[in-house]
């Protein structure tokens, strides 16, 4: 038999305050917020959020350990979050979550005054790499140094004015238009002289990248464009060490997909096609609308399905694979985004069958719970003296970074497992394998 303990990581206290900074004060961040502060007044439990609501079993199932996360690893307390961000149009949290109209009043009428007093900072913004939205309350300054410089100015100013010992920074911006790494993004070097360069490859998501990391904050990327998963965001992540996760909340139909597919793998059953889309009508939809940032999108949801399914080791089940996916913005649908999947599937002799799903989801109520645990485990990371990307945390993601040459996994119940297991392995226990055997 395994000893039931192994050598802890040594991880520091979370005392004091942590600072949880948003890049983007829409209708994720806004809903994150609103929800937090509900849950510490005692108005809402946070459902969703495994790092508050979820058990972790511990030893063998007789041992019968199974205690809530946050009594398990010692995570922030929601008590002790300040909450800050940039947004390009919204004056405060408050008017962002009333415009987005995610949240109903009742809900935010008890933490009005709250809300209200978190002010959004001028944005760093570029319509060009978001055609449908028009900023008006963005940094002046045109030089990319000189808008990184002002990011780092205003993350040390918001940490010395909330008295924050740690912060971390999730990106909850909209989705930026498609591109491809370029010479600037190879090395730090390279990327500090296209900032003084005002290279034109160079994103407002990836100066707020730069400016976390140098000011050694986490981040971690909501979307899918490209930010920390740079050769010089891994660099510099490595250089400072400071953790970081990406990329793409895993919200709505990806996270059906992730947990479809495991389970036509694990019965060996084969897929033909499988065609997804979407309606929704709030600023990520109308984003999205614009063919170039729906491109970023669509590459994010097309690579799910190959690494789950592992069509080179069989092909005779998922060789050949019709995967579609499409968005459409509809402004009556607001938040409450609807997801269609046809999905063509096959069994015994080869006999066709068919699965249909509409979900009707609520997409920042899925993504709020997600930016609180990234946040809180980016923290608990930083204080393990963890650094550079934590692949652990590819449950949250669509498009997971990986830590390594191998691909990161997609396989949601994969995925769970290794971010338990990680926590196991850092406070010292065994990992649960759930065999039988010995």
């Amino acid at each position: 038999m395994l000893p039931s303990m192994t050598e802890p990581t040594t991880i520091t206290p979370a005392t004091g305050r942590l600072g949880i900074l948003t890049p983007g004060l829409g209708a994720v961040s806004s809903t994150f917020i609103a929800g937090v502060i509900s849950a510490r007044r005692g108005l809402a439990p946070p459902i969703g959020s495994v790092s508050q609501m979820a058990h972790i079993r511990l030893g063998a199932r007789d041992e019968d350990r199974n205690p809530l996360i946050r009594e398990f690893v010692p995570l922030a307390e929601l008590d002790d979050l300040v909450f800050g961000g940039w947004d390009p149009i919204s004056a405060n949290v408050l008017e962002a979550a009333r415009t987005c109209g995610v949240l109903e009043e009742r809900d935010l009428a008890p933490i009005s005054s709250e809300l209200e007093g978190i002010v959004a900072m001028d944005a760093v913004f570029d319509q060009r790499w978001v055609k449908k939205l028009e900023g008006t309350r963005v940094k002046t300054m045109t030089p990319k140094l000189e808008q990184a410089q002002a990011l780092m100015d205003d993350i040390e100013r918001f940490r010395t004015e909330n008295q924050c010992d740690r912060l971390v920074m999730v990106w909850c911006g909209s989705t930026e238009a498609y591109q491809e790494a370029s010479d600037v993004h190879q090395s730090v070097a390279a990327f500090e002289q296209g900032l003084r360069d005002n290279d034109d490859n160079i994103s407002p998501s990836q100066i707020y990248a730069y400016a976390a990391l140098s000011s050694e904050v986490p981040f971690a990327n909501g979307a899918p464009n490209l930010s920390v998963d740079l050769p010089c965001m891994l660099e510099l992540a490595a250089t400072r060490g400071v953790p970081i996760a990406g990329k793409d909340f895993k919200t709505g139909q990806t996270l059906m997909k992730t947990l479809l597919a495991p389970g036509f793998k694990a019965r060996m059953l084969g897929l033909r096609g499988w065609y997804s889309t979407n309606i929704l009508g709030n600023r990520d939809g109308e984003v999205l609308d614009d063919p170039e940032n729906f491109k970023t999108k669509e590459v994010s949801k097309l690579g799910v399905l190959d690494t789950i399914l592992q069509p080179e080791s069989y092909p005779d089940l998922y060789g050949n694979i019709d995967h579609v996916v499409r968005i459409n913005y509809y402004p009556p649908r607001g938040d409450n985004k609807e997801g269609w999947d046809a999905i063509d599937i096959f069994g015994w002799l080869g006999y066709p069958m068919q699965i249909k799903v509409d979900f009707l989801c609520r997409d920042s109520i899925l993504a709020a719970p997600i930016v609180l645990d990234l946040a809180l485990f980016l923290d608990l990371a930083s204080r393990a003296g963890q650094s550079g990307v934590q692949e652990w945390l590819s449950f949250y993601l669509k498009a997971p970074q990986a830590a390594g040459e191998a691909d990161a996994e997609h396989d949601l119940f994969i995925q769970q497992t290794k971010l338990k297991n990680t926590l196991r392995e850092w406070m010292g226990e065994q990992p649960v394998t759930h065999s039988e055997a010995g």
